[in-house]
């Protein structure tokens, strides 16, 4: 939890209260349904949560914006951002249904009023949001396909709605066909060695009607 204040100072005493609960309500959970990694567990505020908020260091997302969070998992990055951004709406989504049990169960555990999850796949997805968020859920090109065509028409950010994922390693072969995709390396942002490789990847998608 230290982790989480040292780059974010200015947390509410109820998001203080609500990151501090992280720990217990996913150690819970990880032993009835596997959705952290055993050897993640014990890294949980550095490897998921900080890793999750690094997308708030590349952008503010403004009250009333629409985030949705595709192949969530156990609520990340969907979770740690619904806790620091409560005026923005997250819909966090997933394949797997007991995954997104968890996530509900967390989500009202932590009295998250702003979280919506559900068990369905990107593509069966109606709706149109300001970004789309994941975590490495698969190739860049694919990714793109699954959410083409829920990208909202106008711009309320100083980024281009779109995509912001999180992945590690040499990316630059499967990013090579987009010419406006911008990385930010997550280890500008926080020192911890873990982040050394990490980026936070922006594609901006156009609107399709």
């Amino acid at each position: 939890m230290h982790l989480i204040r040292k780059y974010f100072k200015s947390l509410t005493a109820e998001q203080i209260r609500q990151f501090s609960e992280l720990e217990k309500l996913y150690l819970d959970w990880n032993q009835k349904i596997n959705v952290i990694s055993r050897k993640d567990v014990g890294h949980l505020y550095e490897r998921h949560v900080l890793h999750a908020l690094s997308i708030a260091k590349v952008v503010d997302f403004l009250p009333q914006s629409k985030i949705l969070d595709v192949g969530t998992g156990g609520g990340f990055p969907g979770i740690p951002l619904a806790i620091l951004f409560p005026e923005v709406e997250f819909h966090l989504i997933d394949a797997i249904g007991k995954k997104i049990a968890v996530v509900q169960a967390i989500a009202e555990a932590l009295k998250l009023k702003n979280v919506k999850a559900e068990h369905i796949r990107a593509d069966q997805v109606k709706n149109q949001y300001d970004f789309i968020v994941s975590r490495a859920v698969t190739n860049m090109p694919d990714f793109v396909k699954w959410v083409k065509g829920k990208v909202l028409k106008i711009n309320r950010h100083k980024l281009e709605n779109g995509i912001l994922y999180l992945k590690g390693g040499d990316l630059s072969e499967e990013l090579k066909i987009y010419q406006k995709v911008a990385c930010y390396e997550i280890s500008e942002f926080f020192e911890e060695a873990f982040f050394e490789t990490k980026k936070v990847v922006h594609l901006p998608l156009k609107y399709k009607a």
